[in-house]
């Protein structure tokens, strides 16, 4: 099966994701295999000249272990979000792990006149605290 996020995206020049702030939440939910729960808080900011909607996202997430998960699928929490030129989407969301995690990976969506785009978040760590 291909991914459903191949085919002629460009990158948007002023759309831009921004890793607002990471949290270790040992108080969530988290299954025995991956205890280790983190928050992490996301802006997606338009400063482009176009209107644009964010349908997806695809996510790889690599733990130290060895172990590699790719978080793909349509909207970002829920929501397909409208972006007017100088607008932000800000949200925030969860992932467990079973030890620190290195990940990557880009937002999908169109521009108002249908052009496919993407844009790439920077890198991030979930790492554990030391007390863990």
């Amino acid at each position: 099966m291909a991914d459903k996020h191949e085919g002629n995206y460009r990158q948007l020049e002023g759309l831009s994701v921004r890793v607002d702030d990471i949290v270790y939440m040992p108080t969530l939910d988290a299954p025995a295999d991956k205890p280790h729960p983190f928050v992490y808080f996301i802006t997606i900011h338009n400063e482009s000249t176009e209107r644009v909607r964010i349908l997806g996202r695809k996510w790889i997430i690599r733990e130290g272990c060895g172990e590699v998960t790719v978080v793909e699928g349509d909207g970002v929490v829920g929501q397909t979000p409208v972006l007017e030129p100088g607008d932000d989407f800000s949200y925030n969301s969860y992932h467990v792990t079973k030890t620190n995690a290195d990940v990557n990976g880009a937002f999908f969506g169109t521009t108002a006149a249908g052009d496919k785009i993407r844009v790439r978040m920077p890198d991030f760590r979930l790492e554990l605290p030391d007390w863990v």
